[in-house]
């Protein structure tokens, strides 16, 4: 049978449970998922030379890494190419491109450092989200940034987010789409602090005086990003999980950010998205794979990539929850860990898409329990493979079992003849 063949007959499955397959690939096709540039360099950005610090890291050696900003892009775009669905592109401001000798400080970056990516992103009608680069840095001094006691260090910090907000709204001006501007800091302690509040008040106001920089809120959607502990920094972090979730509370326009693997191992950020779309209006989300804490693994489609595509769905919220990828692993292909992260966030919309949340939810609200037990186990079953070719085929993207052959060839016709 050919794909269309086997889509046709699955879908008269899918309709018997009460679930339009078309509608649902029609949906899906609307979602714009956004695609970190820096799994393609290992994080290291353009901005200067040296080794990753402020507790972040990448692992592995694999050949063909992107280095310079034309290979970066050419491996993105091989990379969106093999994955159906919207895109967006996600930058760290790291990743300036300084051009005819210029450099500048991260406190002195404008929207004409980003003019390429601009230029690139407009070609392919992708919008831009957007990270200040709070790490890799010397002043980072002693680990610190935004929470330093050196008024000197936050001044710089501060000036660096002002920048960004500025760069974001740009963005969103040049391609006709929101960004989502996230805010995220490494700084903390490798052993117990002495002091907890202080680095935390000192957080509060660094962001409060990064947000006095004047920015159209439709435009720009300002996020805060929490985290649980980072490399040399095991003991205490001053963004952590409360911390993050009161910012966004008592800030108008800022945002809740959820890094899947910033939360302590039991903790799951599936359950936590009913729950704040109960009081925020928009969440964003970075989707990634801690095996253990915050290891940034590849997304794959395990159980709680599910759960997450479950909990936007059920909540109908596929236009309230900002949905971005954060992983980088230089162990293996990046243009592979790319595309199977990229596909398995859609897999796991599309399947959330073809389950029928209303009759489910009805059998719960009708404490039909043993009913709605055998359903889920039903649904589990239904040939969503079938479904998933025919939106690859509608969007010219690979199926599954050519993903591998397709990645190989462009590994030995491009990543292996870099120096």
């Amino acid at each position: 049978m050919t794909v269309k063949e086997r889509y046709e007959e699955s879908k008269k499955l899918f309709a018997a449970m009460g679930v339009d397959a078309y509608k649902a690939i029609e949906r899906l096709s609307k979602v714009p998922i956004s695609v970190h540039c820096w799994q393609g360099d290992d994080v290291k950005g353009f901005d200067r030379e040296g080794p990753l610090t402020g507790g972040i890291q990448t692992t592995g050696n694999y050949p063909g890494k992107a280095g310079t900003p034309i290979e970066l892009m050419a491996d993105m775009d091989k990379a969106m190419s093999l994955c159906p669905g919207k895109k967006k592109i996600n930058l760290h401001a790291s990743y300036a491109i300084f051009e005819n000798g210029e450099h500048v400080d991260r406190d002195k970056l404008e929207p004409k450092h980003f003019k390429v990516w601009v230029d690139y992103a407009v070609k392919r009608h992708l919008g831009i989200d957007f990270n200040p680069t709070f790490f890799s840095h010397p002043m980072c001094k002693d680990g610190l940034t935004l929470t330093s006691p050196d008024e000197e260090v936050r001044k710089f910090w501060i000036n660096h987010g002002k920048a960004c907000i500025r760069i974001a709204e740009y963005f969103a001006r040049e391609t006709g789409v929101p960004c989502v501007m996230n805010i995220w800091i490494g700084d903390g302690y490798k052993d117990v602090p002495a002091d907890r509040l202080g680095p935390r008040i000192r957080y509060k106001e660094s962001i409060e005086e990064i947000l006095k920089q004047p920015y159209d809120k439709a435009l720009v959607k300002v996020t805060v990003e929490s985290k649980v502990f980072g490399i040399g920094v095991e003991s205490y972090t001053a963004g952590s999980g409360e911390f993050a979730l009161s910012f966004a509370a008592f800030h108008e326009g800022c945002l809740p950010l959820m890094d899947n693997g910033h939360y302590h191992p039991t903790e799951v950020v599936s359950d936590k998205i009913p729950a704040l779309l109960t009081f925020f209006d928009e969440i964003a989300l970075h989707i990634t794979r801690g095996v253990r804490w915050d290891s940034d693994h590849v997304v794959i489609l395990d159980d709680e990539t599910k759960e997450i595509a479950k909990e936007i769905v059920r909540c109908n919220a596929l236009e309230r929850v900002h949905i971005a990828l954060d992983f980088f692993d230089a162990s293996i292909n990046r243009v592979a860990a790319w595309a199977v992260g990229m596909r398995s966030v859609e897999k796991a919309l599309l399947m959330a898409l073809l389950t029928p949340y209303e009759r489910l939810k009805k059998l719960q609200d009708e404490n039909r329990m043993t009913e709605l037990m055998i359903s889920l186990e039903t649904v589990k079953m239904l040939p969503f493979g079938d479904i998933w070719d025919e939106y690859c085929e509608i969007n010219g993207a690979v199926k599954d079992a050519d993903l591998y052959g397709a990645i190989d060839k462009y590994e030995k016709d491009v990543l292996m003849k870099r120096g």
